[in-house]
């Protein structure tokens, strides 16, 4: 085995399959989509070079909503590191301590993960409809009408409604990664401190977060990447209305790459939402590696 490793031939012959893969699907589409941003082309028109200046449209605002699109992501990624990772930890720390139904909650929490997100769309569009919607009869069975709104129609709720979906919906993922790593940690060194009389949750914070802060870095980069590149939810259930109150850039993309034939600004957008991707990626590695943990 060590021969074949120290072989750079052999190596080579092995990675180079899944190299021209990765190019090809990858790496190559980026480079095109990078030409792209730098021209103006409607698909079959002569191709204009622009150099930068569909990326100076971008911050100039000319798409119209995309700086709004891109507050919008960013409030959707706070809301995915703070609220979903932490929900999804408090779950795992939970359902690991080998409750009754631990396999059931695991599995329930799991469920939306696994539905087709054009389902969920269709699901929590019934749920938020305003004349016969689940969430209006129960607030007019409770006695609020008050409270009673047209969520996904009014500026003022639907960007709320629509980010409470998506975090709802990852939460049993980033939860089911948590509880994997959890339940990977040697039993002899919890007892241990159960032993030395430390409390759940003395355990939890000295010993079980420090020990799965690997995993946990997986999961805010997973969840930040995820809130940065949101669309197929999003699209369902809004389409980036009312009044353009729930557009992420992704949408803002789509509607200019598909419905204007505006190839050049679109691909300037994508190639925006790869780089803000890498730089929150490498952040958030250097953060976690920055950190300090003992146990």
């Amino acid at each position: 085995m060590n021969r074949v490793l120290s072989n750079k031939k052999t190596i080579l012959i092995f990675v180079l399959p899944a190299f021209v893969f990765f190019s090809l699907i990858i790496i190559l589409p980026i480079l095109y989509s990078g030409y792209l941003s730098t021209i103006e082309w409607n698909g079959y028109s002569e191709k204009i070079f622009v150099g930068l200046e569909n990326f100076k449209n971008l911050f100039a605002d000319f798409p119209k909503g995309f700086t709004l699109g891109v507050k919008n992501s960013f409030l959707l990624a706070i809301l995915s590191v703070f609220v979903q990772i932490p929900l999804s930890l408090i779950l795992a720390l939970v359902i690991s301590k080998g409750i009754k139904g631990e396999g059931f909650f695991r599995t329930v929490y799991f469920i939306p993960v696994i539905i087709s997100t054009t389902v969920i769309g269709q699901l929590w569009l019934k749920i938020y409809q305003p004349k016969y919607g689940v969430l209006n009869y129960l607030l007019a069975q409770l006695g609020l009408e008050n409270l009673q709104n047209s969520w996904l129609a009014s500026a003022e709720t639907a960007l709320a409604c629509t980010f409470f979906v998506i975090v709802w919906q990852y939460v049993g993922y980033h939860m089911l990664l948590l509880y994997s790593s959890i339940k990977s940690i040697p039993k002899s060194l919890l007892e241990a401190a159960k032993v030395d009389g430390a409390t759940n949750t003395q355990i939890a914070r000295h010993i079980t977060i420090p020990l799965i802060a690997p995993m946990i870095k997986v999961c805010v980069t997973f969840a930040l990447i995820g809130s940065l590149k949101t669309f197929d939810l999003i699209y369902v259930l809004t389409k980036g209305g009312p009044i353009h109150s729930t557009e992420v850039p992704t949408t803002i993309m789509y509607r200019v790459l598909l419905t204007e034939n505006n190839y050049g600004l679109g691909s300037a957008m994508a190639i925006f939402i790869i780089i803000e991707c890498l730089i929150f990626t490498i952040l958030i590695q250097k953060g976690f590696k920055a950190e300090s943990y003992t146990y």
